[in-house]
């Protein structure tokens, strides 16, 4: 029987108001899926983050691979079609997936290696590795990914109207600046929004890597998967491990700077849209009551339009 660990009920309980009635679904739905993908469990530990669960398995044939199994929300139900898109280009492989009830059977990674043990400029440089990997284009035919034209028409929307309703946060200048990019983006501008969008893992940051077990390569998982330019998908590695920046808002700056040149990016574009992606997450985490999380966010955003408070010290706003 499958043991849940506290800190996963913890997780799920934050994000979902049924949590506990999945959760006490779960062991019985994960033993139907190692027996109908005849799977054996490799151990009895697991691993998981806020809304998925990862158990070790092995193959009939003893293959190391990794069961996956998310609580049914919007964020996941396009993991495993993304994952199939990259087919092992830069992300990790699905060797089986049943989208339905988002559960996906993935080669075995190094849990013990992530991307956050790496130096920062080494890790860079990987991550500039891995976006160039995954932004091919998308194959033709149907499916059900988000576009970043869409998004940016709905930011354009109801961003002014929550900044409003918190009692305008910040600085209007700043919401100035991430309405900008996202009108350029809603109105078909070849640049902001691309004319032929790959997709991109929009939530690739330095947790989001891992190791291959010959640790000969990185592969990233955990997609939140949207079709646009990959200038979007920069951002997380701005938020994250600011404690070791160093020089404060211009160390900010370079690295998203470096950040762009790793992956072939426009500069300009990456810091437009992460300046664009944190004025959204300061409403956000205003919202659901983070108002630690929300003075990181205008941090970044201010710090990358060059306008920061010097006086805040961003290792006091670290996460990673």
């Amino acid at each position: 029987m499958l043991a849940i660990p506290d800190g996963f009920r913890t997780n799920l309980r934050s994000h979902a108001d049924d949590a506990d009635d999945w959760l006490g679904r779960l062991p019985g739905l994960a033993d139907r899926y190692l027996a109908a993908w005849r799977l054996v469990r490799d151990g009895n530990h697991v691993w998981h983050g806020y809304v998925g669960i990862v158990i070790p398995v092995r193959l009939p044939d003893g293959t190391a691979a990794a069961l996956k199994i998310s609580y049914p929300s919007p964020e996941s139900a396009h993991e495993a079609a993304a994952l199939t898109v990259w087919a092992g280009r830069g992300a990790v492989r699905v060797l089986r997936a049943d989208p339905a009830r988002q559960v996906t059977l993935l080669e075995r990674l190094d849990n013990t290696r992530l991307l956050r043990e790496v130096p920062v400029p080494q890790a860079i440089r990987v991550w500039g590795e891995l976006v160039r990997e995954m932004s091919g284009p998308v194959p033709a035919g149907p499916h059900a990914f988000d576009s970043l034209t869409d998004l940016a028409r709905r930011w354009q929307r109801e961003l002014p109207e929550r900044w409003d309703r918190l009692g305008r946060p910040g600085p209007s200048w700043l919401l100035d600046e991430a309405l900008a990019v996202c009108r350029e983006a809603a109105c078909g501008d070849p640049v902001s929004a691309q004319s032929n969008p790959a997709l991109i893992h929009t939530d690739l940051h330095f947790e989001n890597i891992l190791a291959t077990p010959d640790g000969t390569r990185w592969r990233a998982i955990d997609p939140k998967p949207l079709l646009g330019v990959a200038e979007f998908a920069v951002a997380p590695m701005l938020w994250n491990r600011l404690g070791e920046l160093g020089g404060g808002a211009e160390s900010l700056r370079t690295r998203c700077d470096a950040l762009s040149e790793a992956a072939g990016l426009d500069r300009d574009l990456a810091r437009r849209w992460s300046v664009a992606r944190e004025v959204e997450n300061h409403l956000d985490y205003l919202e659901s009551g983070l108002p630690g999380n929300a003075t990181r966010s205008l941090w970044v955003a201010t710090a990358l339009c060059g306008r920061a408070d010097p006086d805040v010290d961003p290792a006091g706003l670290a996460t990673l």
